[in-house]
C-alpha cells in the first residue's frame, strides 16, 4: 500500500483523466509507473555508440581520405625523417 500527495494541480489532472478515460486513479497512476520504469530502463540500456556519439568526429584532422592515403602519407613521413637524419 501507498499514499501519495500530490500538488493540487496534479490531482485535479488525475480527475480529469479518470472521469475522461473511465479508469481509476489508481488505474492511471499504475500505467503511469509502468511507463516510467520502461523508459528509465530503456535509457540505462544504451549502446556504446549512444553513450559517444557526442564526441565522435570532434577532435577530427579535417582530413576526409585519411582511410584511404594512410600508406602514402606514412612513406612520405618515413622518407622525409631518415632524409632528414643523413
Amino acid at each position: 500500500m501507498l499514499a501519495v500527495r500530490l500538488p493540487e494541480s496534479l490531482e485535479n489532472e488525475l480527475n480529469l483523466l479518470s472521469k475522461r478515460t473511465s479508469k481509476t486513479k489508481t488505474e492511471i497512476v499504475k500505467d503511469a509507473l509502468k511507463l516510467f520504469f520502461e523508459t528509465k530502463a530503456k535509457e540505462e540500456q544504451k549502446t556504446a555508440y549512444e553513450l559517444g556519439k557526442d564526441m565522435f568526429g570532434r577532435y577530427g584532422s579535417g582530413e576526409g581520405d585519411l582511410s584511404a592515403t594512410y600508406k602514402q602519407k606514412l612513406k612520405s613521413k618515413l622518407h622525409d625523417k631518415y632524409r632528414s637524419s643523413r
